[in-house]
């Protein structure tokens, strides 16, 4: 339920309308806009009365939300939602791309790669330390020493980092330790590592799942907001359909309905989706035309010998030609890149 407010209402009565419904066994989110002061109101609402609630002077009317999402859902907050990360706006009329390789491998490769995405234009230097594999057997990365090379890397070039955790025990160490904390597809439902990361203050980029509907999509977002997290950015990455020649397939009707339902920033992950190097280009630039707030990116200096997903890696003259080619695209659409 939302209580929309009239235009600048007095704080003291809208401190006094908010303690009233508290009392009442909701939690009051305030949201501050431009325009319009909305109380998010989360919590069991049944036992609020939307008529009595309407008969206070300050407010214009009292609306409820259908969907499950409630803190995500844009009736909520009905002006975007910008993440700030070190001097970076994520929801912003910029778009951002984060470029990296898919695992950190040696302190040469990291910093090396990281330089030449900075040049080219990168906002943010991605690379994984933890790799979940669906083979056991398969390289699942230099975990600790990994996040130690990508610190040595934001050290060299400046560029804030994003890595993917797994486990709720390693939450305290990345929020130390990188900018961006990334939650993986195969842990968009891990309800207990979400609900840990919604106590900190800390942007969370969480990835669609493997074959996850929008909607539990924005309820695994819920339960990062629920904590009291508001800083995070959706990431869709493909979702896997019958389609077998692509890795996955590219949804990008996703970003249309997550700006339609939901206030949350959204990315595009077109290495993963499509799983091979020569679509990424073009899948990136379909994404920006279609209103994705940044771009993931998979960039290896040497893509043959990578130790993780050298076959959706594009080379760093590759990625800062793609660069160049997105700039018109993103005028076109009324962003800058």
């Amino acid at each position: 339920m939302i209580v929309i407010l009239k235009p600048k209402p007095p704080a003291a009565a809208v401190a006094e309308l908010s303690e009233m419904l508290e009392k009442q066994g909701v939690r009051v989110d305030p949201v501050y806009g431009t325009d319009l002061t909305i109380l998010g109101l989360v919590g069991d609402t049944s036992r609020i009365d939307p008529s009595r609630v309407e008969a206070n002077r300050i407010v214009e009317r009292v609306m409820s939300v259908a969907e499950p999402f409630k803190i995500a859902n844009k009736l909520f907050h009905p002006e975007p939602t910008v993440v700030e990360v070190a001097g970076r706006s994520i929801g912003a009329n910029k778009i951002v791309v984060v470029a990296g390789p898919c695992s950190v491998e040696t302190e040469e490769q990291i910093i090396s790669v990281a330089a030449e995405v900075k040049e080219a234009g990168a906002s943010f230097l991605r690379g994984g330390a933890f790799k979940p594999r669906t083979s056991p057997y398969a390289f699942q990365g230099l975990k600790y020493d990994g996040l130690r090379l990508l610190g040595l890397a934001r050290q060299a070039t400046g560029l804030p980092i994003v890595s993917e955790i797994m486990s709720p025990h390693d939450i305290e160490l990345f929020a130390g330790s990188v900018d961006i904390i990334q939650v993986g597809a195969r842990n968009m439902q891990n309800f207990d590592l979400l609900k840990e990361l919604g106590k900190i203050s800390k942007p969370v980029l969480l990835k669609r799942g493997l074959a996850a509907t929008v909607e539990e999509w924005l309820m695994s977002a819920e339960y990062l907001l629920a904590g009291g997290n508001r800083q995070i950015v959706l990431c869709e990455r493909g979702i896997r359909t019958f389609e077998t020649y692509t890795r996955n397939t590219l949804d990008l009707s996703a970003v249309l309905a997550v700006k339609k339902l939901s206030h949350l920033p959204v990315l595009v992950d077109p290495s993963h989706a499509a799983g091979k190097w020569w679509m990424v280009a073009d899948l990136a630039k379909a994404a920006v035309a279609v209103g994705a707030d940044g771009l993931m990116i998979e960039v290896h200096n040497d893509p043959a010998r990578a130790l993780c997903d050298g076959q959706q890696s594009i080379k760093p003259d590759g990625f800062r030609a793609l660069m160049g080619e997105l700039r018109p695209i993103a005028q076109a659409v009324g962003r800058e890149l």
